[in-house]
């Protein structure tokens, strides 16, 4: 049909365009950008990985678990490269020109403080804060140059008060206080740098929580909308923060959580 036609191609010219990955639906334009994901073998990292493939995006996967990675990397036919978890600044030092970085690594640790242990905390800080400051840190030196997009993970616990959330919430509230710093650091240089804070997302890492029928109730009770928050949802959110039309937003932390983070809801 013509109009159809023309509406395509209307489409294309603002950067929006079928790509084959997508089964031809119309997708953001992603067409020569290259972003590396860390944490792309968990529920977010993966579908943020499936849906910038279907619009076009290059991607460099990379996980903890080689193992993990290996399938989805052979499946949306994009490089996992093996890395040391250790070492992470190498690792991304080599990963070459990128539009955009995201980090989705992460963990989850549901206790009080006077139950953590100083293991519990250092490994919490490490997965969560640490990670997240050698993106930002990796990430600049990268794109010092050429501009582009870093997002962070948070979460919705960073900025509320829930209980046995001490090590996490303030590892995830450390987060924030990096993106907003990192955002007006790195800014002349044109690299936004943003964050999404979730609430109860639907993931292997929540598996604890969702496979119990109690816990269950009582969390998605505390979400105004009243149910859990998917994979999907937070990956909709990376991918408009990374998404080169969107270049005038930097130094946001957007919540993807149901309400969460700042409506009351009978539950809580």
């Amino acid at each position: 049909m013509p109009v159809v036609e023309a509406l395509k191609d209307l489409l294309r010219l603002r950067g929006v365009s079928p790509h084959p990955a997508s089964g031809g639906q119309l997708t953001l334009g992603f067409e020569n950008t290259r972003f590396a994901i860390i944490g792309a073998a968990g529920g977010i990292g993966s579908a943020l990985s499936r849906r910038l493939r279907s619009a076009g995006a290059g991607l460099i996967l990379l996980s903890r678990s080689a193992a993990r990675i290996a399938p989805l990397g052979e499946e949306l036919g994009v490089p996992t490269p093996a890395f040391d978890p250790s070492d992470l600044p190498t690792t991304l030092a080599g990963l070459g020109p990128l539009t955009g970085i995201v980090n989705c690594a992460g963990s989850i640790l549901l206790k009080p403080a006077h139950l953590t242990s100083d293991k519990d905390w250092a490994e919490v800080i490490g997965s969560n804060l640490t990670t997240a400051f050698q993106v930002v840190s990796a990430g600049a030196r990268l794109m010092m140059q050429t501009g582009g997009s870093i997002v962070l993970c948070s979460t919705a616990a960073a900025r509320i008060g829930i209980a046995n959330h001490e090590a996490i919430s303030a590892a995830k509230a450390g987060v924030i206080g990096l993106t907003l710093s990192a955002a007006a650091t790195y800014a002349p240089r044109n690299i936004r740098v943003n964050c999404v804070a979730p609430g109860l997302i639907e993931t292997p890492l929540t598996a604890r929580i969702t496979s119990n029928e109690a816990a269950l109730k009582a969390s998605t009770g505390m979400h105004a909308l009243g149910r859990m928050g998917k994979p999907a949802h937070v990956a909709s959110a990376i991918a408009w923060l990374l998404d080169p039309e969107n270049d005038w937003v930097t130094g946001q932390v957007i919540g993807v959580d149901g309400g969460l983070g700042t409506l009351l809801s009978p539950g809580k």
